[in-house]
């Protein structure tokens, strides 16, 4: 039998917990990246940054992160999502498809052109297609979201009854340290999902190398005051890194700017500047 990587990386963390003696290697460790030495690449944008070595415990941090603040998870919410969908039976595996029906879902000015035509899952998932999963939203419901969501330890699970964007903005929300507890129990095969749905998840998520790593992710974005485009912006970056079979880190990016632009590119660019200088990449530094 083939076990998926995320499926053999949960064997390999039992194992090494049985050789413990059920105890975990310290979360203590920290590393604490100076914000001074970033501030050419930053700019006017705010960062909170964290990621873990789940093989060591170690944590590393941008100086001055909020970790604890709750923001809405925009797309990155796409990850629960895609594994709800499936487990579900919402999406029939990860190239389940969907018309686009601009009647009901019709193209607001800023959608890209990838967005207004049929989507797969994993389309969607790479291409951050809201109507996909906006439609999938009402196959699955509000409840079976928030007993999947409170089982989870995703954030504050708030999802109101009938709403296809409660993650757009919120009430959903969570923290830059709930991001990265829940990637860690997801990728630890703590989420009780199977373990084909976490593969085809891996396969949505998968983003190139990083050094000798191998890096996952999803980004989100979204106006920090509801409808103004115009204005002020928050975007996550979060995901993990695996070498060969093995995920060995999960983190999360939240960033601020002062509109879209100004955090686009700079989400993912900046999460990947900060794993390479944790040494987290076995990138040169």
């Amino acid at each position: 039998m083939r076990f998926s990587p995320v499926a053999r990386l949960a064997v390999r963390l039992s194992v090494c917990l049985a050789l413990l003696g059920g105890s975990v290697v310290s979360a203590s460790a920290e590393t604490v990246l100076s914000r001074d030495q970033f501030s050419d690449q930053m700019g006017d944008r705010q960062s909170s940054f964290l990621a873990r070595d789940l093989m060591t415990g170690t944590v590393c941090r941008l100086e001055g992160s909020d970790l604890e603040t709750r923001h809405a998870p925009w797309s990155t919410f796409k990850i629960p999502n895609t594994l709800i969908a499936l487990e579900t039976g919402a999406a029939a595996g990860i190239d389940h498809w969907r018309d686009w029906d601009p009647a009901q879902r019709p193209a607001l000015q800023y959608w890209p052109e990838a967005w207004r035509q049929g989507q797969t899952l994993k389309t969607a998932f790479q291409r951050s297609a809201v109507w996909y999963f906006q439609d999938i939203a009402f196959d699955i419901g509000s409840p079976s979201y928030r007993t999947a969501l409170e089982d989870w330890r995703y954030g504050n699970a708030v999802v109101p009854d009938g709403s296809d964007a409660f993650w757009l903005g919120g009430p959903l929300k969570l923290s830059v340290d709930e991001q990265v507890g829940f990637l860690t129990r997801m990728v630890q095969g703590d989420l009780g999902v199977q373990s084909a749905h976490l593969a085809d998840l891996m396969n949505a998520a998968h983003a190139g190398p990083l050094g000798s790593a191998t890096l996952y992710g999803k980004t989100g974005s979204g106006p920090v005051r509801s409808g103004q485009f115009s204005g002020k912006f928050e975007g996550w970056y979060v995901g993990w890194l695996t070498r060969g079979d093995d995920v060995f880190v999960v983190f999360a990016h939240h960033v601020t700017g002062p509109y879209f632009d100004a955090i686009r590119t700079y989400r993912r660019d900046f999460a990947e500047t900060l794993l390479t200088a944790c040494g987290l990449t076995g990138a040169q530094q």
